[in-house]
């Protein structure tokens, strides 16, 4: 006998989404008032706000600052229903979604299960390499820096004292570049105070990007500023270089040169994250899901793709809309409008992208700006396009007690760049035990 996951039946349509990410709580959100029973499974009780998540990593600001329970974001939604469980695979056949917790009925799926990191088939690089895609890797990220200045205290030797004050980031997109732009604050003006018998003169920084030029995507004029505020920061920018290897203490670029490093952070691309049970037909490259422009998957008519795992191919996007949060949030609010339409036989709305521009911050009154404001373009960068990048993150959190909580912490560091969230708690990376490499200094 099937087992059902136990949700009571109101007998309206059973709405289903995989994943809570932008796309699935925007759904959510436009589905508040219909005639349907909507069903949300996640693997996590909470929605993570991914954009500030190098901020939790450089100690900026706590990680319960951008995320936030679904329970609670949806606690007066009438017709909503959480699970949390991890989704096995699909039978589109029978209609129903295979979790941890049992079998769940849907008449309407909806994938939104997001990206998850590319390594590009390295899976030394996979075990080696930390990833900045969840609130555990920033956290992790967090610990493993701490940490290595705690051990540095302990070392004499110049080589193992690089090789845990030197950080190698690979990708130079927004992530790549903001974190490489709060290391290098936090360098200057935190981890001096924090630990005085360290010389920081010796902490390097590398961004290693793959093309010639950081923050592809956006215009030649925030990609050269980001670069030069990087550079003036302390920043080593390669670009045109890839990382060929790396076993957890050397990294060996494409053209020979080796760097050392116990910390690689792996910035450098993303690839759809597919549920198991559609037809192989259906997946694109780049593990996405073909979708039509009402976002349905290809070869399904109840079957809906959103968010970054959604290919949809237009003559504008050969390679289908960037892997971003505002196609994502568009996808969600007009699928939400779109299944109404289907409840009551209406026609559906083709998706239009409406792209809104690009962001991305390096420091303190440093940031790029490409915006599309009223189908005109605008491009700023420093001191102004730092209060626009600001401004959006903070109005784009879940609560306004996040908000509160993020512009409490920006307001103190921005004064003081003293935040106190430099806390040691869980796991960090040790890719190599110190024990094994270190010679220890004289106890005094």
């Amino acid at each position: 006998m099937a087992n059902y996951a136990r949700i009571a039946s109101t007998g309206k349509p059973k709405v289903v989404i995989i994943g809570g990410g932008f796309a699935g709580l925007e759904l959510v959100k436009s589905l508040r008032h219909a005639e349907a029973q909507v069903i949300l499974i996640d693997k996590q009780n909470y929605h993570t706000f991914q954009p500030l998540l190098y901020q939790v990593a450089t100690a900026a600001i706590e990680a319960d600052s951008i995320i936030h329970p679904f329970r609670k974001v949806f606690d007066d939604h009438k017709n909503f229903f959480f699970r949390l469980a991890d989704v096995q695979c699909i039978d589109t056949a029978q209609q129903f979604v295979e979790t941890s917790i049992g079998l769940i009925r849907y008449d309407y799926l909806v994938i939104a299960t997001g990206a998850t990191t590319n390594y590009f088939g390295d899976k030394l690089m996979e075990e080696k390499a930390i990833a900045m895609k969840s609130v555990e890797d920033a956290i992790q990220l967090r610990n493993t820096i701490l940490s290595n200045f705690e051990n540095s205290l302990q070392l004499d030797d110049p080589e193992q004292l690089n090789s845990l004050m030197d950080y190698v980031i690979v990708g130079g997109g927004p992530t790549g570049v903001e974190l490489a732009g709060a290391l290098s604050e936090l360098r200057k003006h935190v981890f001096p105070k924090d630990y005085p018998e360290l010389d920081f003169k010796s902490m390097d920084i590398h961004l290693i990007q793959s093309g010639g030029e950081l923050l592809k995507g956006m215009s030649k004029e925030a990609s050269l500023k980001s670069q030069q505020f990087l550079e003036e920061m302390g920043v080593r920018v390669w670009l045109n270089r890839r990382v060929k290897s790396y076993d957890g203490y050397t990294v060996t670029l494409d053209n020979g040169e080796t760097l050392i490093t116990r910390t690689l952070i792996w910035a450098a691309g993303v690839t759809g994250n597919p549920v198991n049970g559609l037809n192989p037909e259906s997946l694109l490259k780049g593990n996405r899901l073909q979708v039509d422009e009402f976002n349905r998957v290809a070869g399904y008519e109840n079957v809906f793709a959103i968010g970054d795992i959604a290919a949809m191919v237009t003559p504008e996007n050969p390679q289908g809309h960037p892997m971003l949060a505002q196609p994502a949030l568009q996808q969600g609010a007009l699928l939400g409008k779109n299944l109404m339409r289907l409840f009551a036989g209406q026609p559906l709305q083709p998706f239009v992208y409406k792209d809104q521009g690009t962001m991305a911050t390096i420091g303190k009154n440093k940031a790029v700006a490409d915006l599309k404001l009223f189908r005109q373009e605008f491009k700023s960068q420093g001191f102004f396009a730092w209060l626009i990048w600001m401004f959006i993150h903070l109005i784009s959190l879940v609560s306004f007690r996040d908000r509160l909580a993020v512009m409490m912490n920006w307001s103190w560091n921005y004064f003081t760049y003293n935040s106190g969230n430099r806390l040691i708690v869980g796991k960090q990376r040790e890719n190599v035990p110190i024990t094994e490499t270190i010679t220890h200094k004289t106890v005094i």
